[in-house]
């Protein structure tokens, strides 16, 4: 029997944090342990234990929410006393189910390589669910029978918490700087990344970027137990010639292509199969999406970009770039974009981070600074209407978080195609 079987059964848990994950661990708890619930944001609500009888409670397990840092929420304190009782949704669905698992982590292209998994599997007739990041909280699938096959995709807030999570296959698409405000610095984001591979035993399975320097650092400095494969995305794979999608002409989606070719290999899917289920993937919304493509133009939404890593790919891959590009940086981001690509991009800020992208884009791309995303686009439209260029592209990668002007990326996405419709028809 599995070590930590069963671990929170009849037991008195808190669930701090009422989100998606917290309301679906609340759910899957209820009638098997007595569960005490907590939440910054809902002061009056007579199901929440009072912030004042927390610290009276003994409790066995505290199941924290991603979204909340521990080192800067209601329960600071009270969580720092009782570190070792923190544990996240993964640890449950490890406590209870024996289900073959594959988790996905990495800086970009999570969501995108899970989609495409999911995808693989299911026309292959596999039973298999998409959850975590991407699909439905982890603890909330139902009908799950000893073949059902569970794709996660995995974040470092996720990971950072979890204390006995761990999955048969893993996969660490890339590193570069990110989430430095939660993880502090650099050191701990790796760390948290690599809890997929110090969790997994000698008959686990990791796929790991191979030309990636972080990656190479954090192997270098230990031994770990699972089989770890390298994965050379720079290497032209023999699939690639037999894929006709366009969504798969970018550097970065490649890469993401390069890790389902080779955990195919492992699971020894029918490749007749994976080549239909990839030359008909649609890709996920305002993730490098082609919204429009008429005579020499091409506007792409890639919202989702909160960073310069996750916008490389898409610069390098198109020609005469109109880049909309701002809101609010991530903390040690830097634009490592090869020079020879400058002269093709002109950049179009915007947001509450001007000044920080300025700084970045001086000295290497010509750029104007505008109050917000429409007189951007407004003044990209003017350009345009006089370019007579073979190939002209819109890219509306932000390369930022959406927080000073959007709710979420999705919110920022969605505008950006409204202004799309508004401004470009009859061009």
């Amino acid at each position: 029997m599995k070590k930590n079987k069963n671990i929170f059964l009849g037991k008195k848990i808190l669930i701090y944090g009422l989100g998606k994950s917290g309301i679906s661990t609340f759910k899957f708890l209820r009638n098997k342990a007595n569960i005490y619930l907590f939440d910054d944001n809902l002061k009056k609500n007579q199901k929440l234990i009072s912030f004042n009888k927390i610290s009276q409670k003994n409790f066995d397990a505290i199941i924290v929410s991603p979204g909340i840092d521990i080192l800067n929420c209601k329960l600071s304190r009270f969580l720092k006393k009782n570190f070792d009782k923190i544990y996240t949704d993964l640890d449950i669905f490890y406590s209870y189910f024996d289900n073959e698992s594959i988790s996905i982590t990495g800086t970009n292209g999570k969501s995108t390589t899970a989609k495409i998994l999911h995808d693989v599997l299911l026309d292959q007739k596999k039973d298999v669910r998409l959850v975590g990041n991407i699909g439905n909280p982890l603890l909330s699938e139902k009908k799950i029978n000893k073949k059902t096959i569970f794709v996660i995709e995995a974040s470092s807030y996720q990971l950072d918490y979890s204390k006995i999570f761990s999955s048969k296959y893993a996969m660490i698409l890339n590193i570069s700087v990110d989430h430095i405000e939660r993880h502090r610095n650099l050191k701990n984001y790796v760390n948290a990344k690599f809890k997929l591979l110090d969790s997994q035993t000698k008959n686990s399975v990791a796929f790991v970027k191979k030309n990636d320097d972080l990656i190479k650092k954090k192997l270098n400095s230990k031994n770990f137990r699972s089989k770890i494969i390298k994965v050379d995305t720079q290497k032209n794979n023999s699939f690639l010639k037999d894929i006709k999608n366009e969504y798969f002409l970018t550097e970065t989606n490649k890469e993401n292509l390069s890790f389902i070719f080779e955990i195919s290999k492992k699971l020894k899917l029918k490749n007749n199969l994976l080549l239909k289920t990839i030359n008909k993937f649609k890709g996920l919304k305002y993730r490098q999406q082609i919204i429009l493509k008429k005579k020499n133009l091409i506007v792409i939404n890639d919202s989702k970009s909160t960073s310069f890593a996750s916008s490389i790919g898409i610069l390098k891959n198109y020609q005469n770039i109109y880049w909309i590009i701002g809101g609010i940086h991530k903390k040690g981001d830097k634009l490592n974009l090869p020079k020879k690509y400058f002269k093709k991009i002109k950049a179009f800020v915007f947001g509450k981070d001007k000044k920080f992208f300025n700084n970045e884009l001086k000295g290497k791309i010509v750029y104007e600074n505008f109050m917000n995303v429409e007189f951007a686009f407004k003044k990209i439209i003017k350009l345009i209407k006089k370019d007579r260029s073979s190939e002209r592209t819109i890219l509306f990668s932000p390369s930022a978080a959406s927080f000073d002007s959007f709710k979420n990326f999705e919110e920022r996405g969605l505008y950006f195609n409204k202004l799309s419709k508004k401004y470009l028809n009859g061009i």
